[in-house]
């Protein structure tokens, strides 16, 4: 299997390509900066420069020739105002889908956010006052996301986690529609994705994530 990764050199991205080469399947990181190449491959993966925010659909198709399945884990990340909010987390995850049904790719994952879809109508909007704001206009831009997402024909999974930490995976989580309010470390979710592509599981399913009791391909088997 040939997975393509938008956002390729975030931390999860990063894990999610280790696994994906381990499991003995080729990886795709896509990156915007040239000098990210290099950690791509350091994880056995190839990787692709383009900026999501810069090209149409057509373009992004041509570079996804030969992928089976794609996984949108970019972020604007922090400091980077409520317009990339919108321009990345939102309108790069419509155009990674817009290019994959060019493609021929119907599988389709992506990373989102807990409870994207509490955010304030009245405060999530551009020009943000203050970062309050700004971070209802990112769960504005996940929600948003998520939900053009859901409305595609496309064989989609969309994953919610919680407050992501950087310590050793625990290879147990807890799911649902909603759950709890809690934490999980990146390389879990890392590994919830990989279990979604290659279990072909949680297929139209979104769900929220956190670390749990339960091993995760049970976990999703009990949600598919």
């Amino acid at each position: 299997m040939k997975i393509a990764i938008a956002g390729g050199h975030g931390q999860i991205a990063l894990l999610l390509a280790r696994l994906i080469t381990e499991a003995g399947h080729e990886a795709i990181g896509i990156v915007r900066n040239p000098a990210h190449v290099s950690d791509v491959e350091q994880t056995g993966a190839a990787a692709i420069v383009a900026d999501l925010e810069q090209l149409d659909d057509d373009q992004l198709a041509l570079r996804l020739r030969g992928v089976d399945a794609v996984v949108f884990a970019a972020g604007a990340g922090p400091g980077s105002g409520a317009e990339r909010k919108l321009s990345v987390d939102r309108d790069a995850a419509a155009l990674l889908a817009d290019a994959a049904e060019r493609a021929g790719i119907d599988r389709y994952v992506m990373v989102s956010a807990m409870a994207a879809d509490t955010y304030d109508p009245e405060l999530a909007v551009v020009p943000a006052k203050d970062d309050a704001a700004v971070f209802q206009v990112y769960l504005r831009a996940k929600a948003e996301a998520d939900a053009d997402l859901r409305a595609r024909s496309m064989r989609w999974t969309i994953v919610r986690p919680g407050g992501l930490l950087d310590t050793p995976p625990q290879g147990t989580i807890a799911v649902g529609s909603t759950v709890p309010r809690g934490s999980i470390p990146r390389a879990d979710v890392a590994a919830v994705v990989l279990h979604a592509l290659l279990d072909d599981s949680a297929v139209g399913v979104q769900f929220e994530v956190t670390s749990g009791n339960t091993p995760i391909p049970a976990a999703l088997a009990a949600i598919s």
